[in-house]
């Protein structure tokens, strides 16, 4: 298991890593972009820019990998920065700030087999397994809602489970879904 002190290691690099990654005189850049990410699970928060000058910031994505990891087992994998840009998409087209609380984010195999095993709701063959997909809800706005924003920007999976109050959303083939 990632410690709070090895957390807070990665969200300094990450920081360190958007300063570094700005414009030589500082310049505000419009290409910016910026999210909240808060996991249910371990009370871990995180707060970067990932994206800046037209690239990803490396050590913030770092970060992002550390605070989505599977929980389960503490492992770790990329996640798809396409899913971070789907996230913040979503939010504009609420109206609000990218912040979101996670449900899931990678998930092992070993994991997902066992959740599949439990579940029917947890597909074989999940894109959470290759860090293309994350369950959340957002503060403040109702699942249905984020659900429904995020199915029209027609872009990755959509599926929103009432019982347990939250979306799902991938980077997959645009496609929706009620558990």
């Amino acid at each position: 298991m990632i410690s709070r002190r090895r957390m807070l290691i990665a969200s300094g690099l990450a920081g360190s890593a958007a300063v570094l990654s700005r414009s030589p005189l500082g310049a505000p850049n419009s290409t910016a972009k910026q999210i909240a990410l808060t996991n249910l699970y371990t009370g871990e928060k995180l707060t970067v820019e990932f994206f800046r000058n037209d690239a990803y910031v490396p050590g913030a994505l770092e970060g992002i990998d550390v605070l989505l990891r599977d929980f389960r087992n503490g492992e770790k994998h990329a996640i798809d920065p396409a899913l971070l840009d789907y996230l913040v998409d979503v939010a504009a087209q609420i109206g609000v700030p990218a912040a979101f609380s996670v449900i899931s984010g990678y998930r092992s195999p070993e994991t997902n087999e066992r959740l599949h095993e439990r579940s029917s709701g947890v597909s074989q063959h999940s894109l959470h397994m290759q860090g293309r997909a994350i369950d959340v809800r957002m503060s403040g706005v109702d699942c249905p809602d984020l659900a429904a924003h995020a199915e029209e920007l027609k872009r990755g999976g959509v599926g929103f489970y009432r019982a347990s109050n939250f979306v799902h959303l991938d980077t997959g083939a645009f496609r929706t879904w009620r558990g």
